[in-house]
């Protein structure tokens, strides 16, 4: 069976990196680490230079490959949260041990990988059928770091 899995390029942090996605998400673990049998560039023989790993169920990878390709926020994940607990859990843990908080519900993690951290709530905000809780919701987010699902409502209701 054919699959797809999304191999982030870390410069010597893949294990690490999917050891703590792997404690944070469920249904997520370690699988597999590649050790280098030889030194290479970036390193020497026993690092790891691949980490395939799980995150909720889906497969991916992390590659060791040094310092030239590092993140940028035009690959994200995003995080479908059901309550303001789970985003805040999920924020404090992203944005700690030098994470960084961004705008819009986006963050980058210590590795320096994006995140969006999004309630539902907000989705079904967005799309409401009256254009202007729509509207004010989207205001209101664009102005937010963290989404905070109460004042979301706040300004939905708020016409």
């Amino acid at each position: 069976m054919t699959s797809i899995a999304p191999c982030l390029w870390f410069d010597r942090d893949a294990e690490e990196a999917a050891n703590f996605y792997a404690t944070l998400f469920p249904d997520s673990r370690v699988d597999h680490v590649q050790r280098s049998p030889a030194d290479y560039p970036n390193g020497k023989a026993g690092d790891a230079i691949l980490v395939e790993f799980t995150l909720c169920g889906r497969p991916f990878q992390g590659l060791n490959g040094g310092p030239n390709n590092p993140f940028t926020q035009a690959v994200s994940f995003s995080v479908a949260c059901e309550d303001q607990a789970e985003v805040d859990r999920y924020w404090e843990a992203l944005t700690g041990d030098g994470g960084e908080p961004v705008a819009c519900g986006w963050c980058r993690d210590r590795f320096g990988l994006s995140w969006q951290v999004v309630p539902k709530r907000m989705i079904e905000l967005l799309a409401d059928p009256d254009p202007g809780r729509a509207r004010r919701a989207m205001e209101a987010m664009m102005h937010m770091v963290k989404l905070d699902v109460a004042a979301l409502e706040r300004a939905a209701d708020a016409g």
